[in-house]
């Protein structure tokens, strides 16, 4: 289906014609009918695949449809979302497709101060993306009351109750009007015992909506796999990069210390690039993450807090770094690339230390990741010159001044040589 199909407001056509929307992907083509019909949806759908306009179209339709003016303090539409990073995402997102509405949107979500989101509360919001715990800190703090929500959005619910945030979105839902008053919309990866039983407790005769369930990961997306040993990683990165006409990647590493040395090592090496986790300032995150997205830098290295949603045009390549731990954080890593109709390359280092997680990925995924051997010129020699011109430790000392075992500190003589 084409979106001029459905019988939307003309300010909801003008964003889809910024967004560059024509056709619907099979997310839409499903749910639209019904959500714009009013009713509630619980939907699965994977990563990429559009749910985002889904939902934030009908948002938008029922706000203008209904014509009320947000109330101080009272959003008539809330989003709650898992992590900042993907409320961010769906707001800009929703800036783009709601731009001749003039609705009000903004993010309410933890780790930034309490007083400009307060202001945008008490301004009057037309729809408040949040995460659990802040949007819970307002309601009890009385600075923002749900009883004039109009529709309810639940985005990644299985990424929610991962993270324990199942008794808060309860705790939330109970203080929004009654089921039969508004209007609910739960997406999730994997329609679960849990999020049927919500749509039971919450949601109004709702409709189950599966996409291509047995398609664990897009079919646009090329895997690749090289198994390669963990001081050549980064030679490898390195040289991949540079032959495959990378032009904006993501490249994901299981430890915060990892991130770090990736991303000082392609910055050695010539490759624009900076390094987000979890304990980076959230400040400090979105100046990175607005980089990453305007082009200046090529290449952002991420642990696992960012590899659900970030949604960035134009990611050719992402690289898994480490083999994920757990199979689930391999398909929503992957996901970054190849949205929304484009395609897109996946490459998987398995090297020593984490290649026992790759048969618990493909048993996941339900295939074997192609195999590709590591050719000369993927080898990057400059890379590998950086990485031998680093400065070594010597005397036999440990970062925190201890000897070595099995050394004499500041002895290299023929007996310690005979011994190693």
């Amino acid at each position: 289906m084409r979106f001029e199909e459905f019988e939307l407001a003309p300010e909801i056509t003008r964003g889809i014609e910024d967004a560059g929307f024509v056709q619907c992907t099979p997310i839409q083509e499903k749910a639209l009918p019904w959500t714009l019909d009013g009713h509630d949806v619980a939907a699965q759908a994977q990563t990429g695949t559009g749910k985002t306009a889904t939902f934030l179209l009908t948002v938008f339709s029922r706000l203008l449809e209904n014509g009320f003016k947000a109330r101080p303090n009272r959003p008539r539409a809330i989003c709650i979302a898992p992590t900042r990073e993907l409320a961010l995402q769906i707001a800009s997102d929703a800036a783009i497709l709601g731009r001749h509405t003039g609705f009000s949107i903004t993010t309410i979500y933890g780790g930034v101060g309490f007083d400009k989101q307060r202001h945008y509360l008490e301004k009057g919001l037309d729809l408040c993306i949040a995460t659990p715990g802040r949007l819970i800190d307002f309601v009890k703090r009385g600075e923002c009351k749900l009883d004039d929500v109009e529709v309810i959005v639940v985005d990644e619910a299985d990424r929610l109750f991962d993270m324990g945030f199942y008794p808060d979105l309860r705790y939330l839902l109970r203080k929004c009007p009654s089921k039969n008053e508004r209007q609910m919309l739960v997406f999730s990866a994997t329609l679960s015992f849990r999020v049927i039983e919500l749509s039971y407790e919450f949601m109004l005769d709702s409709k189950e909506i599966t996409v291509e369930p047995q398609q664990v990961v897009v079919r646009d997306i090329e895997e690749r796999i090289y198994h390669v040993g963990g001081k050549e990683k980064i030679p490898l990165l390195v040289g991949l990069i540079r032959n495959l006409g990378v032009e904006r990647t993501i490249i994901f590493c299981n430890t915060k210390v990892a991130v770090d040395v990736v991303a000082r090592s392609l910055v050695k090496n010539g490759i624009p690039a900076e390094g987000i986790s979890g304990d980076l300032a959230q400040a400090s995150r979105v100046k990175v993450l607005d980089q990453f997205k305007s082009g200046d830098l090529k290449a952002l290295v991420a642990s696992d807090v960012a590899s659900r949603g970030l949604h960035v045009d134009g990611i050719s390549h992402v690289f898994n770094y480490d083999v994920p731990q757990d199979p689930e954080d391999y398909v929503h890593r992957i996901g970054r690339t190849a949205r929304a109709g484009a395609t897109g390359v996946a490459v998987t280092f398995a090297c020593e230390e984490y290649v026992l997680n790759l048969p618990a990925v493909e048993h996941f995924i339900g295939h074997k990741i192609p195999v590709f051997r590591i050719e000369a010129e993927s080898i990057d020699e400059d890379a590998i010159q950086e990485r031998r011109n680093r400065p070594r430790r010597t005397g036999g000392v440990s970062p925190g001044g201890r000897p070595r075992p099995g050394s004499r500190s500041g002895s290299s003589g023929p007996r310690n040589r005979a011994r190693r």
